[in-house]
């Protein structure tokens, strides 16, 4: 079978997956030590140092290489064996200890699952002394602290090959992690990283890979029906990440470490790995390669083949504080799927479309407190967020912007300011400032397709939007939002608990491309006449309509570059009059490609506080369920 008939939606292959891993492996090497046990790559250096940098980009390209050596069965044509056996020799001298930086930890389960996957061609072939270093430098990692997250498991994967290999090990770290892991639970497959609200790609990439290798990597030693207790929620994750992938391959832009991009696809390639995934052997594929396809080719490489930090290219404004020039390669997840065998149905089905390909889709994802809906016209996948702030109740911190956004899309990212105005409702203060959202809690809705949530607005101290404030924040109103969605329209709808000097915003969806995109606005002070729009050069178009309540339209110009472009603009509504206890706000709000545009908005009543949506065809939604 042709590549065009096996796979006609990404014409992508395995040898193509093989090829574009070798590309990357070879592009770091001229930035290795002598001895190759570091790889410092080019780019500011992590909140951790230099050091631990170097180790990084040693831990995480050498578990790309493990997924490429053993997924050919020791088939090594660019000897990347031998090449980071030389680093591994060379790790007592070289690498940070596990005791003395935190960082390492995380690098450590990386080198614990390749040398698990490469055992014949790396391990067993390593002198008896490099060995006894190896499992000296692990056992470090035994009974030390780690963060109260993801982290819980790299130490139970490191405990797990140290058993196997009869170095130093704690039966206490695994069971910790079991334990958290079931506190982390949040049903339908989903698991909060560490927090209540805690919701991002972490939930896949780390809670769902982590658990089922250590089980692969545990062996008999692992507890009854364990691995069938990780197998049953990654088919019900990956029911609904399978949704939230747009048909140009992009997954969805929230949370953190959005630099590690492709590694989105390790849940899938994990679904594929453990039998633990719902979707057909041509839907993974599809799935896996338009995701490589999207970031290869939207310029994720430098000119020298190395990963850069950004999203699309270069873009710094995405890192953290941990992030450091080789943390990108956390991609290496996103290549997994080179441990099937090449005769594995993932590998010879024909692709099979996305779900935004066979359908306009509305989807309830309870967890996290999502609803989505996905457009074939135009392949976007759009979130409505009631759920998700990554937040702890009291904090009163600035809002990340991450998480907060009351909508999250495939085809555009937030302004990264904690006050941006896209995808906001905030009330604005007489000094000009916009409040913030966290804590958020959820609300009890009306009928199915319908997120809502409340919280009080407030106004942290402090441009800063992570971390403790040394002074509480001045506080407001509640808010109670509500989103009904369909199609590429959001009803967005607002109520204030207390009237004061405060106007209303609401924000639309950020457009950002290469080149300025197009504004409109009309600033209408009644009910239903304000309407604002931006319109990027390749038809994505956001638009923002008054639907209930005096709200004037305009439109914004972001100053510096996003992680879509250079130019950005949003379209907003902001109220006329001071807010008013109990009014009904409403917008209609539109996100499309279509170059027809977004269509006819839908309508809103209000009466005697029941509220009722009223869409195009005359179908018709009430957001909130009866008192």
């Amino acid at each position: 079978m042709t590549a065009e008939a096996q796979s006609p939606f990404t014409g992508l292959t395995r040898a193509d997956w093989e090829a574009t891993a070798d590309r990357m492996l070879l592009a770091v090497r001229p930035y290795a030590s002598p001895d190759h046990a570091l790889i410092d790559l080019p780019g500011p250096a992590s909140r951790s140092g230099r050091w631990s940098d170097g180790l990084e980009g040693f831990a995480r390209t050498f578990l790309l290489a493990a997924f490429r050596i053993a997924g050919s069965e020791g088939n090594d044509p660019h000897s990347f064996a031998s090449w980071y056996a030389e680093g591994l020799t060379a790790c007592a001298a070289r690498w940070p200890k596990l005791d003395e930086l935190n960082q390492a930890k995380v690098e450590a389960a990386s080198i614990a699952i390749a040398l698990h996957e490469t055992r014949p061609w790396i391990w067993d072939r390593l002198d008896d002394r490099v060995r006894e270093r190896l499992l000296g430098w692990f056992g470090a990692f035994a009974g030390s602290w780690v963060p109260d997250n993801n982290w819980v498991w790299f130490r139970a994967v490191v405990a797990a090959f140290s058993r196997s290999a009869g170095g130093l090990w704690h039966d206490e770290d695994i069971a910790w992690a079991i334990d958290r892991t079931e506190d982390w639970y949040a049903g339908g497959g989903w698991y909060s990283d560490g927090g209540v609200r805690n919701f991002d790609h972490y939930s896949g990439w780390a809670m769902q890979l982590y658990p089922l290798w250590y089980c692969r990597i545990a062996g008999q030693f692992a507890a009854p029906g364990l691995a069938d207790r990780y197998r049953a929620r990654l088919r019900d994750y990956l029911t609904d990440l399978a949704h939230l992938t747009g048909a140009d391959g992009a997954p969805l832009f929230q949370g953190r470490s959005l630099t590690y991009r492709f590694a989105a696809l390790a849940p899938f390639w994990a679904g594929a790995l453990f039998d633990a995934t719902p979707l057909a052997p041509g839907l993974t594929r599809r799935i896996a390669s338009g995701m490589l396809s999207y970031f290869t080719g939207a310029g994720c490489f430098r000119e020298d083949g190395t990963l850069s930090i950004g999203w699309h290219g270069e873009f710094v404004q995405i890192r953290q504080p941990y992030s450091g020039p080789a943390s990108p390669y956390w991609a290496a997840k996103g290549f997994a799927g080179l441990l099937l065998p090449p005769g594995d149905p993932v590998w010879q089905a024909t692709e099979e479309p996305l779900p935004v390909e066979q359908g306009d889709f509305t989807k309830v994802i309870t967890a996290p407190g999502w609803i989505a809906a996905g457009t074939s016209a135009d392949g976007i996948v759009r979130v409505a967020n009631h759920g998700t702030d990554h937040g702890s109740a009291g904090e009163g911190v600035p809002d990340d912007p991450f998480y907060c956004r009351w909508a999250y899309g495939t085809r555009t990212a937030p302004d990264l300011k904690a006050d941006g105005l896209d995808s906001n409702v905030a009330l604005i203060d007489t000094d000009g400032r916009l409040s913030h959202r966290r804590p958020l809690t959820r609300v009890r809705g009306g009928e199915p397709g319908t997120g809502i949530s409340r919280h009080q607005a407030h106004w942290p101290q402090s441009d800063r939007w992570s971390g403790q404030l040394a002074d509480p924040p001045v506080t407001g109103p509640w808010l109670t939002t509500a989103s009904v969605l369909r199609g590429c329209w959001e009803v967005r709808i607002v109520r204030v608990s207390d009237g004061g000097p405060w106007t209303l915003h609401i924000g639309g969806w950020l457009v950002a491309a290469d080149s300025a995109p197009a504004e409109q606005a009309g600033t209408g002070t009644g009910t239903g006449t304000g309407t604002a729009s931006v319109r990027g050069p390749d038809d994505l178009t956001s638009v923002i309509t008054a639907l209930h309540g005096p709200l004037a339209a305009f439109t914004h110009r972001i100053g510096g570059p996003t992680a879509f472009g250079s130019h950005a603009a949003v379209p907003y509504l902001r109220s006329s009059l001071p807010v008013v206890p109990g009014q009904v706000y409403a917008a209609a709000i539109a996100l499309t490609a279509d170059p027809a545009g977004p269509g006819e908005p839908p309508r809103l009543t209000a009466d005697g506080g029941q509220i009722r949506v009223i869409w195009p065809d005359g179908e018709s939604s009430r957001p909130f369920a009866p008192a």
